[in-house]
């Protein structure tokens, strides 16, 4: 028999093991190719050895290798694989270079073991990391790949463009460049910044779960460019490798047509779970805008995010993600930003009036816009202090010309009331514009001045900013207002003080800017509409008057202009296809009835609106003609109209015959 000091030592030892999560000598783990490229960043994770498996059981990525089993950066349910039931399977994962080693932990977790304690995003329980099974070897990418996360934006001078990427350790690496691919003979240094896990402000951004090493980043400048030509580079150094080589079509500051592709609230793709809902949605826009910028050949084109770039939220891998996604657009067109409220909100603000403590929270997820500022270089030096020791906030509001058309980027973020930094920027910024060389302001925030959905927490940061900059719209004629934050499309008429002063969606300038909404970049979730009354469950319908179109469809805008015409569309993810449109014709442009400002010219036919990009490039302009010159042919084409008629009445006088015309006794 037994004692019962030796059973109470064995009862012991049997509690200590189940409590424990030691690793399960029957499960295998294992990873192929240990080694990564960036053309093969592929990972393969195949595991057997699992017994009775659990429908939660969860393969854990972490990097680096050394992180806690809570603080991984994604996850993945085993029985994502067909032949999990059966204890083995594999999965694929694309990786993305976080400047440290991958490993992977497979776990057992069962339902009885959940806890909604821990949730993401949507509510659903965090997986639990009591019962690890396995751990895969590291893998991780090869050396002397060179940098990495490129991007391209215009600087203050017209004949400069900036590129921006991230390195492992900050060492020296030159941008090269030229106009021949096979002789980059011009060259340009870099500055090198970083920030630190004391930099964030709050969590999740300064914890071990949120925190990783962003490397370094390098901002360089390409100088002496001529005007509307393609110039190719590439980045790196012999010690550490060079980057392909890319190619962009510089500034043209002569050119008289503007291309743009405009969205907000992109976010960002991820091959795995973690701790938010990501926005896989975001893929698509970028495959529409790359097939767009295709089809524009040898044409100058920007993009702009306004706000909700990257939905990281304090969690720094998603940031690399978000660059290595949208890599294939923003090497070859300059990508230009505004800040959003998950780049920068957090309690304490230095700026957060009594009016928008509502709007003003916790969706920067302690980041206090330092990724934001420091990994974006706008034009411009506009900056905010963040009131703690982290750099303080850049990329708030600035301008540039592309073609004909003023581009304006505004922070809602950051004081904005009349009297503030910002406020007389945008004032003096509008006074300056020359008409004549840019006939058409486009001007873009991230919250919007005009919504009709049910977004009521901004209410009264929407009333402010009507108050503040409505009436410099109104005053200095903003061709277009943009904005995002709402999820959705939504195009308003020419509007102020919430009424139409045109209805059309083909006009000459109507004396307001037309408001469009284009938060539908990627980010799906989403208030309804503005609810009736009576059923708060439900949009009113039909919409109101000023809302002239909105669409529940992913999507991006894409802008084609002239000196003499804006047209803005609206392509849809689901078909890339146009969806919407509006064109407004500037002072510049010939008079013609069609385009006079008429309450009834409210229609626009289907094959216009869906006119293809290539179609929308070759924009038939009529020629303009001197006043003098059309008042002399309207005298003349009198003239010679009185001499017909003259002649015509003298002989029909000479041959004239007795006629008689009966009269109608039936009216029908």
């Amino acid at each position: 028999m037994v004692s019962r000091e030796a059973s109470s030592l064995l009862l012991l030892a049997l509690s200590l093991s189940l409590l424990a999560p030691s690793l399960s000598s029957h499960v295998s783990l294992s990873v192929s190719p240990k080694t990564l490229t960036r053309s093969n960043r592929t990972v393969q994770i195949q595991w057997s050895g699992v017994e009775s498996p659990s429908e939660l059981d969860w393969l854990g990525i972490y990097s680096p290798p050394s992180s806690r089993d809570k603080n991984f950066i994604g996850y993945v349910f085993l029985n994502s694989s067909a032949t999990c039931q059966s204890g083995y399977g594999s999965v694929e994962l694309p990786l993305v270079n976080l400047r440290s080693n991958y490993v992977f932990r497979l776990f057992r977790w069962t339902y009885d073991e959940v806890s909604y304690r821990h949730q993401d995003h949507d509510g659903n329980p965090l997986p639990q990391t009591k019962h690890k099974l396995a751990v895969s070897e590291e893998i991780g990418f090869a050396s002397g790949l060179g940098p990495e996360q490129i991007h391209l934006s215009f600087t203050d001078n017209e004949d400069e463009m900036r590129v921006m990427f991230i390195t492992a350790d900050g060492k020296e690496n030159i941008v090269r460049y030229g106009l021949d691919e096979g002789a980059l003979n011009q060259t340009a240094g870099t500055e090198v910044k970083r920030y630190e896990q004391a930099h964030m402000c709050d969590f999740p951004a300064n914890s071990s779960i949120g925190w990783r090493d962003p490397g370094f980043i390098h901002d360089g400048v390409m100088k002496g460019l001529k005007n509307g030509k393609r110039y190719y580079y590439k980045i790196g150094s012999d010690a550490t490798g060079w980057s392909a080589t890319y190619s962009f079509i510089s500034r043209d500051s002569q050119s008289n047509e503007t291309f743009a592709f405009l969205f907000g609230d992109m976010g960002t793709y991820t091959p795995y779970r973690t701790f938010y809902r990501m926005q896989d949605e975001s893929q698509s826009t970028v495959k529409w805008i790359l097939r767009d910028l295709k089809a524009l050949e040898n044409k100058p084109a920007l993009i702009s995010h306004i706000g909700d770039i990257s939905y990281a939220r304090g969690f720094s891998w998603v940031w690399d993600e978000f660059f290595n996604q949208i890599e294939p657009i923003a090497t070859s067109t300059p990508y230009h930003v505004c800040i959003g409220n998950h780049e920068y909100d957090w309690p304490n603000q230095p700026w957060r009036p009594w009016w928008a403590y509502s709007s003003y929270n916790k969706d920067g997820g302690g980041e206090c816009g330092v990724p934001y500022s420091l990994k974006f270089h706008m034009p411009g030096d506009s900056s905010e202090p963040t009131g703690t020791p982290a750099p303080a906030t850049r990329n708030l509001y600035y301008s540039f010309n592309a073609g004909v058309v003023h581009f304006i980027y505004i922070s809602t973020e950051t004081n904005f009331e009349q009297g503030s930094d910002q406020y007389k920027f945008i004032k003096s910024d509008l006074e300056r514009v020359n008409r004549e060389r840019t006939p058409f302001i486009v001007l873009q925030g991230h919250r919007p001045m005009y919504t009709t959905s049910n977004e009521v927490r901004d209410a009264g940061l929407r009333e402010k900013m009507l108050q503040s900059f409505e009436p410099l719209l109104v005053q200095y004629k903003v061709t277009l207002a943009l904005w995002g934050h709402v999820h959705r499309y939504e195009r308003f008429c020419p509007v102020k003080n919430f009424q139409c002063v045109n209805v059309s969606s083909s006009f000459k300038y109507a004396g307001a800017p037309v408001h469009m909404v284009i938060g539908m970049g990627g980010q799906d979730w989403q208030p309804i509409w503005e609810p009736r009354p009576d059923h708060q469950d439900r949009p009113i319908f039909p919409q109101p008057i000023r809302s002239m179109y909105r669409g529940g469809e992913f999507g991006y805008t894409r802008l084609v202009a002239t000196k003499e015409k804006l047209k803005i569309e609206y392509v849809g993810n689901h078909d890339g296809q146009v969806h919407d449109m509006v064109e407004i014709f500037s002072d510049l442009y010939v008079d013609n009835p069609i385009y006079d400002n008429d309450d009834n010219n409210n229609s626009t036919s289907n094959s216009t609106a869906n006119t293809s990009f290539k179609e929308a490039k070759e924009v038939v302009v009529e020629p303009r003609v001197g006043n003098y010159v059309k008042a002399g042919s309207v005298i003349m084409a009198a003239l010679l109209l009185g001499y017909v008629l003259g002649f015509f009445t003298k002989w029909k006088r000479e041959n004239k015959q007795p006629t008689w015309t009966p009269v109608k006794t039936i009216e029908m």
